[in-house]
Order: C-alpha cells, then sequence, then structure tokens
C-alpha cells in the first residue's frame, strides 16, 4: 500500500482505510502531475480526503492498461467471470457500513438511505453474476435451407463509464457489473463531487479477483477534457452515461466518430399522476417518497405532482403532513429523511428555481427557504399553481421542491405529464386496473411506475425515451449493451 494514495477516515463503528489515488493496470497510484482535489462534506463543508486528479495522458494510459488486458478478459468463461463478480457481492455486504458511511459523507445523504444504495448496488452485481453464465446464443436452419444461422455474443471492447454524483455507488455497480460480466474491460470516471465510493468499489473489485487493467479508475476535476482524449481513441469501444442531457449529447457526437457503442441515462422531467379515483393517502406517501428520497436529486424524482382536481384537496393536506414530518439535517445523524444538497452551487440552482415560480405567480405552501449557518441544505418545499412554462416545470428541480398542479380531468392529467421533451420515468396513482394500464400505455417515457414511487430493480430495464437517452441498463438486456451479437453462417 502506497501512503501516499490512501487516507484513513474515522467513523463511529471504526477507521476506514481509504484509498484517495487513480487505479491503472492493477495498481494505484499519484496523476503524473502530481495534482489533487478535494471532496468536500456538503453537510459541514469539511474535506472529506484529497484524491488525484488524473490529466488526459494519465486517462489514456488507463485506456492503454484496459486494451492490454480485453483480449484475455474477454475470453475467460462465463462462469469465472460469475465467481469473481459473486464474489464481489459478498464483499459489497462484508463491507456495506464503510461504503455507507463513506457515502454519506461525501454526498450528504442520510445512512439509512446510504446502506439502501450499498444493497442495490449489491445486488445488481449478484444479477449479473447470475446471469452471465445463462446467456444463450441462437441455432437455427435458415428459411431457405443450405446452411444454418448461429448466433453469439462477444464482449464490445474497453468501455468508459461515467457516473453521476447522486448515486455514486449504485450506477457504477450497475455499469461495471454488466460490463465486466460481458468480457469488457472498463475505464470508471465518477463524479468529481462524489468520488470516495468508487474509490472502495474498484478496490473491492480487485480484491474480488478482477485482473490488473481490467477495472481502472480515472478521477479528474475536468471530465471534459479527460472525455474528449478518451472519446478520440479508436481503441474506445463503448460509453456508458448517465447524467445531463446536455453532456450526454456532446458525448455522442464524439461517439459518432468511430461509430462507438452509446448507452445514454439522461435527464428526466417526471410526472406523478394522481388519477380521480386514487387513494389520496396513499398517493401522498407515495409522492413524499419520489420527491424527497435523496432530497430530490434523483433523475427519477417526481418533478411534477399532477393531481386531478376531485381528490385534490385530500391528497393536498396528507402530502403536507407528510412533507411536514421530514426531518432535515446531516446524514449522518439518525432519522434523518433529508440531508444537504450537493454544494452551494446546486442549492442555488434550487433557490433561482423556487424564485422564478413566485415570480410566476406560484404559491409556497410549505417551507421554501434555503437554512442558514454551515452546509447547504434547503427545507423540504410544496409550491402550488406554478406556471407549466416555469423553469421549475419544464427543468430537472434536483432538490427537495415539490410542485404540484391541479388539472380538470384524467385525460389532462396524462396531457400535461406528456409536454415535455423528457420521458425517462413517470408514476401513475389509481385504483382501477384498467385505467391504470391505459394511463401506462400512453405515458411517453420508457418506464412507468403504478401505484409505487420507486421502480428500479436489478431485473428490470432502467432506461428513457426522447430526450432522456438511449440503451437499457438492468434486466436481461444489461448484459448485451456490452456485447456484439455475432452471426455466423454455416453451410452443411
Amino acid at each position: 500500500m502506497n501512503p501516499l494514495n490512501w487516507t484513513t477516515v474515522t467513523a463511529p463503528h471504526g477507521q476506514i482505510e481509504l484509498p484517495t489515488g487513480l487505479f491503472i493496470g492493477g495498481e494505484w497510484r499519484s496523476a503524473s502531475n502530481g495534482t489533487t482535489f478535494d471532496v468536500q462534506n456538503p453537510a459541514d463543508e469539511s474535506v472529506v480526503a484529497a484524491v488525484a486528479d488524473a490529466s488526459p495522458e494519465d486517462a489514456v494510459e488507463a485506456l492503454e492498461a484496459a486494451s492490454s488486458v480485453q483480449n484475455e478478459w474477454g475470453s475467460t468463461t462465463t462462469r469465472h467471470r460469475s465467481n469473481i463478480l459473486r464474489r464481489a457481492y459478498e464483499l459489497l455486504l462484508e463491507r456495506k457500513e464503510d461504503i455507507a458511511w463513506i457515502m454519506s459523507s461525501e454526498m450528504g445523504k442520510p445512512l439509512a438511505e446510504a446502506r439502501g444504495e450499498v444493497q442495490v448496488s449489491a445486488d445488481y452485481i449478484q444479477w449479473f453474476s447470475e446471469q452471465v453464465p445463462q446467456q444463450r446464443g441462437g441455432y437455427s436452419d435458415a428459411p431457405n435451407g443450405g446452411y444454418k444461422i448461429i448466433t453469439t455474443h462477444q464482449p464490445v471492447g474497453p468501455s468508459y463509464l461515467v457516473t453521476p454524483w447522486n448515486f455514486p455507488l449504485s450506477m457504477g455497480a450497475r455499469k461495471a457489473g454488466a460490463a465486466l460480466a460481458a468480457g469488457c474491460s472498463v475505464l470508471i470516471k465518477p463524479a468529481a463531487l462524489t468520488p470516495l465510493s468508487t474509490h472502495m468499489f474498484v478496490q473491492l473489485l480487485h480484491d474480488a479477483g478482477v485482473p490488473k487493467g481490467a477495472v481502472n479508475l480515472i478521477t479528474t476535476s475536468s471530465a471534459s477534457r479527460q472525455s474528449k482524449a478518451l472519446m478520440s481513441r479508436p481503441a474506445l469501444r463503448k460509453v456508458s452515461f448517465t447524467g445531463s442531457t446536455a453532456v450526454g449529447t456532446t458525448l455522442l457526437k464524439q461517439a459518432a466518430d468511430h461509430v462507438m457503442t452509446s448507452s445514454m441515462e439522461l435527464g428526466g422531467n417526471g410526472p406523478f399522476v394522481v388519477l380521480s379515483d386514487a387513494d389520496p393517502a396513499e398517493a401522498a406517501a407515495g409522492a413524499a417518497v419520489a420527491k424527497f428520497r435523496n432530497a430530490g436529486q434523483v433523475c427519477v424524482a417526481a418533478n411534477r405532482i399532477i393531481v386531478e382536481k376531485s381528490v385534490a384537496p385530500a391528497f393536498r393536506e396528507a402530502f403536507l403532513a407528510k412533507v411536514a414530518q421530514l426531518k432535515v439535517g446531516p446524514g449522518t445523524d439518525a432519522g434523518v429523511d433529508v440531508g444537504p444538497l450537493v454544494d452551494e452551487k446546486q442549492r442555488s440552482n434550487v433557490q433561482r428555481l423556487l424564485e422564478d415560480a413566485i415570480d410566476q405567480g406560484a404559491e409556497v405552501i410549505a417551507g421554501g427557504e434555503a437554512v442558514p449557518g454551515a452546509g447547504y441544505f434547503f427545507t423540504p418545499t410544496v409550491v402550488a399553481n406554478a406556471s407549466l412554462d416555469s423553469a421549475i416545470a419544464t427543468n430537472e428541480i434536483f432538490g427537495p421542491i415539490a410542485s404540484i398542479y391541479e388539472v380538470d380531468s384524467d385525460d389532462q392529467a396524462i396531457e400535461v405529464a406528456n409536454g415535455t421533451p423528457f420521458g425517462l420515468v413517470s408514476y401513475v396513482y389509481t385504483r382501477d386496473v384498467t385505467k391504470a394500464i391505459r394511463a401506462a400505455e400512453r405515458l411517453e417515457s420508457g418506464m412507468v411506475g403504478i401505484n409505487r414511487p420507486v421502480v428500479a430493480d436489478p431485473a428490470a430495464p432502467f432506461g428513457g425515451i426522447k430526450a432522456s437517452g438511449l440503451g437499457k441498463e438492468g434486466g436481461h438486456s444489461g448484459i448485451e449493451e456490452y456485447q456484439i451479437e455475432k452471426y455466423i453462417a454455416l453451410t452443411v
């Protein structure tokens, strides 16, 4: 262990040994220019750790390491890769408390949510470990006879995995688990705001037996410079990105030069639709989860809560009661429901959205204030009667502000829900199964939650349509996103 690339963090349950360097070719090392950047705790603005700041040259070296081992890793048996992932699953569970504490410290989310994210991450790794040995090709007669049609799967090659700051572990596990299962070597670039969970995950993969070079970590304070350097290299064969639509479209343009395989999980503007026959209390409880989980910093958050007018008064009363119960504080404190926003920039963005909504006639009916003092806290807030043209309705809020819209009919609720260029997820609450299915089919989104506020599951395909991206993560198609389906015509 090189002490220059490790640090020790003190947690209530003990000391946590935390890697802080770049991980290239199976070794933790400093950036080639020796620079670092700080990772801040958003609850008190203290520095959790300083991590290596990779140069574009470091990133290219990581790609070379991944390329050098690609054929070896890609030719291993599916059972071998499955066994390594199974060990990684076990290590995630063994190290849950350490990882959860670091995640809460660097991102601010409550410890209960952080533990849940570690569990979900382990579930993804377990899912891919179980799926990869069961993959099957095809063997059939050509329709006109004379030869056989054979299909098989091969890894697409070195893959660049760009993960967001809001779910720093589970997004990396969902991408890397699928890529490694498929036989791809990987370069992981976590968000500069929250890289430490990924450092622990990469060390864990190494401990589980992933060979040197098959997994590489390149943290950087300049994502655009690093990505530009990597995306120009023909050796890179896949990019998977979770983040804003603006950045995603830039990466797609860069990928076009080499016709690079791409998966994009981009922005959302999730409608939470409460139909006329919904149970108001049940819908309110679901909306509170869908909106305020992770302090609202979720791509699948309920961005617009659209309620049919006959149930609106009861829903509003029940929802405000739920919001009033939410406890705000540092994520590492007991009983906290809503932690801080990730940084001052994010809090300022949320404040501007709220001010714009108020300027356009919105009524604040709960909260509405930044919390004074250290940390980037914002009170859980509810607004009503915001203009559907205002920024709070058309942009991702990514903060603890719920915006309620009242409509005249169930049909109008669906129309309003679809009035966005995004299409990641929608939520519907109703007690009528026919209404539920009809609404789900009409809603223009890649995923729909019916009477439930959380849709992600390792066994389900996660992804959106329209400006919310392309490709799927998880489910039976998750591994195939990192594979080429090869067709072989065999004369017999």
